[in-house]
């Protein structure tokens, strides 16, 4: 048993390397939800919608001082997790670079649907069959991979920075990775994580 005397040292230490910890933590999860929202609006798949889930939090009955300090840190570690899960993905910048990446999408689906461009390991598009774009069309869309390149980059930056972690870039890059190609409708090219094209 924790005597109570001790109970206000042992909590503030215990609350202190929580706070760490979470403060370090990328939310995975968290950004796979907020990568899937962005990118089915991006595509026309679904409504965007901005809200996630909260995970579990603790209410559990306790008795005694080491058990209510368990469930004190409980709360407080469920709330925080809570509250980090929520990725800020509403910004004027992410919402203009949104709408711009969802108003091209209508001029490079053709383009994924045909085999001329795919989904790269880096998360961006490339060009990787020029034979199946018409010659005419070849420069509008160089021009429209550029464009979206450049949206994305700016996209990721963004959302790590929105959310004051701009060292989570290379993160928010890699989940956008992989949530592309879980979206991507069949047929759609993809580079695999050493670099091959794959047909979904």
């Amino acid at each position: 048993m924790i005597r109570n005397k001790h109970l206000p040292t042992l909590f503030a230490s215990l609350l202190l390397v929580a706070c760490v910890t979470i403060n370090i933590y990328f939310p995975a999860a968290a950004a796979e939800k907020a990568a899937d929202i962005i990118i089915k609006d991006v595509l026309g798949d679904a409504p965007a919608s901005e809200t996630t889930e909260p995970g579990p939090s603790s209410d559990g009955k306790s008795s005694g001082d080491s058990e209510r300090l368990e469930a004190l840190l409980g709360i407080f570690i469920a709330s925080a997790h809570a509250a980090e899960a929520d990725i800020s993905i509403s910004t004027p910048a992410i919402d203009g670079l949104r709408a711009a990446m969802k108003a091209r999408h209508s001029q490079l689906g053709p383009h994924y649907d045909s085999g001329a461009i795919g989904y790269t390991r880096a998360a961006l598009v490339m060009i990787r069959d020029i034979s199946a774009i018409p010659l005419p069309s070849r420069n509008q869309v160089k021009k429209l991979v550029a464009d979206e390149n450049t949206n994305r980059n700016a996209l990721y930056r963004e959302i790590a920075r929105a959310n004051g972690h701009p060292e989570w870039e290379n993160d928010i890059r890699e989940t956008f990775a992989r949530r592309w190609i879980a979206n991507a409708h069949a047929g759609w090219w993809y580079q695999d994580s050493g670099g091959a094209w794959r047909r979904k």
